[in-house]
């Protein structure tokens, strides 16, 4: 950066991206002071290496914001699983299914497998039926990631919440401003309350 580069020349890129040319070092150091901005070395393995102008204090302060975003998103997205058998109880099939739905409402994704054993492994047939059925009756709340697919003895599915039902989850657990004063405001006693007159020990007046 700046009077660290050591070319004799560089491919000057302005502070909005345009392409300025080649110029030599000394002038892009001049019109970099002349803007009040820095010259970084952005392709040093470049014949000549590449340099753009621009403010680096704002330019290293946006990106550690943007990695700490990156971050943030990751962790909070979160697989959980449902094992089926491709021969259901419908009563077991509605409790999963019903898993499954509440896992999408929290913003997590779900990976539901079809566990097959002995001769039903020659029927996956029943177990992709099973899970488009799935599929079609959580639409509303997600969508298929990642398609049924047989691996050994099991087929998997990865379901994903739509934008919008990852989006209320979020908001959800954040909770509106309105929603926390509201809440505090009943944790506190009223305006203008006094306590009752104490009663025996450990009660207090009626």
């Amino acid at each position: 950066m700046n009077e660290q580069i050591r070319a004799r020349e560089v491919r000057l890129v302005g502070p909005e991206g345009e392409q300025v040319g080649i110029v030599p070092l000394e002038r892009a150091l001049q019109l970099a002071a002349d803007v009040d901005l820095d010259l970084v070395e952005v392709a040093p393995m470049a014949r000549p290496p590449v340099c753009k102008l621009m403010d680096f204090g704002k330019y290293k302060y946006e990106s550690a914001l943007k990695a700490r975003e990156a971050r943030r998103n990751q962790q909070q997205t979160v697989i959980k699983e449902m094992k089926l058998r491709p021969k259901i109880d419908p009563h077991d099939y509605e409790t999963k299914k019903g898993h499954v739905v509440r896992f999408l409402k929290a913003g997590d994704k779900v990976k539901v497998t079809i566990m097959f054993r002995g001769r039903e492994q020659s029927r996956p047939e029943l177990g992709y039926r099973l899970l488009r059925r799935l599929e079609s009756e959580i639409s509303e709340l997600g969508y298929v990631e990642a398609a049924p697919k047989q691996d050994g003895r099991n087929m998997i599915m990865v379901l994903a919440p739509h934008r919008a039902t990852k989006a209320a989850a979020t908001a959800a657990r954040a909770g509106s401003p309105r929603e926390r004063e509201a809440g505090a405001a009943e944790a506190s006693p009223a305006a203008g309350a006094t306590p009752g007159p104490a009663g025996p020990a450990g009660t207090t007046g009626e």
